[in-house]
């Protein structure tokens, strides 16, 4: 099957957005003003922004751009070209980039999915600008060729996925209310992990750490991550809080000799260089992974002399206020990307209920994180179901086969 193939910009007014300065002045969390769009706002939503948590004064919507429902986000930097669909009226900063379509060509459901898809990513990358951080240069973008099927076969293409996508959110639901379990049982014995309203002790994260051991980033090759192939872990892999073994890329050959790293059982990885939303983000590893190794954005944990429980430590250092104290000592130059030094991490107070409570609660949620495990491995079926169904949705394989 052949289908047309456009640029970008031949179905969609693209444009980056912009930031009033100094942004402090403009921005607020009373309810008068218009929508401001973060990236914790599209990271809380899923496919659609609704809301915001802040809002811009009208003084500084001149310096801003306007947004309406029905325009395409992308994230610009990072973990650029993740699509997001407004579903309300707001102004983004520079971070973004805004898509606005013609109706009578463009789907919306099916290129949310185009536009989230590895195909585009690949596209985005090979354009993207920037040593450390990468960015989206808009007239590369806007160059951009895409697949467009008729208006017919790209509803029919997005029924599909919206159906595949509908199974494999439900899995996730589950995973994230196993999540939310946890995090109950962890108020119910030791209260808040900052405010510590029950009163504990308190020590440095280096009276429970003994050293944050860090990877090395190497050059990888284009292939799918299998586990019959030696990979070097992405970001990504911490970013649910649960571990994600298969967010890898396949390491070059000539590369090997590089790596030193293995996740251990036990330990706790954590990204200590990334966006303000997920600086700091972490996993509890329960296995050794001799086929994986870590990159340098990556630290993992040893444990220290002093008597506790990593699982326990995994769950405290996760939660949402724990969290915020991680924000607040990251820095870095760029407002895209965030760091966090080893002794600024390790200095970070932390609740030290007696270990024996601990240990109670490790056991206590031993049930809960096996049926969390069996949720993931449901969730892993459902996202390969997915991926498989999107990489042959573009090609006009899916839509064919139907036909036939």
């Amino acid at each position: 099957m052949s289908w047309e193939s456009v640029k970008l910009e031949q179905i969609f007014e693209i444009a980056r957005g912009g930031s009033p300065r100094p942004i402090d002045d403009f921005i607020t969390e009373e309810p008068d003003g218009l929508n401001w769009i973060s990236i914790k706002d599209a990271s809380n939503s899923g496919k659609y922004i609704s809301k915001t948590k802040l809002k811009i004064r009208k003084e500084g919507l001149s310096k801003s751009r306007l947004v309406h429902p029905g325009d395409f986000l992308l994230t610009n930097s990072m973990s650029f070209g993740r699509p997001y669909i407004m579903n309300t009226t707001g102004c983004i900063h520079d971070g973004w980039l805004v898509l606005s379509g013609d109706k009578n060509k463009v789907n919306q459901d099916y290129f949310y999915y185009l536009l989230g898809s590895d195909l585009l990513h690949k596209k985005f990358s090979s354009l993207a600008a920037g040593a450390v951080v990468k960015n989206l240069n808009i007239n590369l973008v806007k160059n951009v060729e895409v697949p467009l099927p008729p208006l017919t076969e790209q509803q029919k293409i997005a029924a599909i996925l919206d159906a595949a996508d509908s199974l494999r959110q439900k899995d996730q639901q589950l995973v994230e209310r196993y999540t939310a379990l946890s995090q109950s049982l962890f108020l119910e014995m030791f209260g808040d992990p900052v405010t510590n309203p029950m009163g504990w002790e308190k020590k440095p994260l280096s009276e429970f750490i003994d050293n944050l051991d860090t990877g090395v980033s190497v050059n990888s090759t284009d292939e799918d991550f299998t586990f019959n192939k030696y990979g070097v872990l992405k970001t990504s892999c911490v970013y649910s809080g649960i571990f994600k073994p298969y967010e890898a890329k396949v390491v070059r050959d000539d590369e090997l000799d590089r790596m030193k790293l293995n996740p251990k059982a036990d330990s706790i990885i954590i990204s200590r260089m990334n966006t303000p939303e997920l600086v700091g983000k972490s996993a509890y590893i329960n296995q050794d992974y001799s086929m994986l190794f870590l990159p340098d954005r990556l630290w993992q944990t040893q444990k220290s002399e002093l008597q506790h429980s990593v699982r326990w430590l995994a769950v405290a250092i996760a939660f949402e206020s724990f969290m915020r104290e991680i924000s607040k000592i990251s820095s870095g130059t760029s407002g895209s990307m965030k760091n966090i030094s080893k002794g600024n991490f390790l200095s970070l107070p932390l609740i030290y209920p007696p270990s024996q409570k601990q240990n109670q609660f490790a056991e206590r949620i031993q049930l809960i994180e096996a049926q969390k495990q069996q949720a993931q491995r449901s969730l892993e079926k459902s996202e390969a179901l997915f991926n498989s169904l999107l990489q042959r949705a573009f090609t006009g394989e899916l839509t064919a086969k139907m036909a036939a």
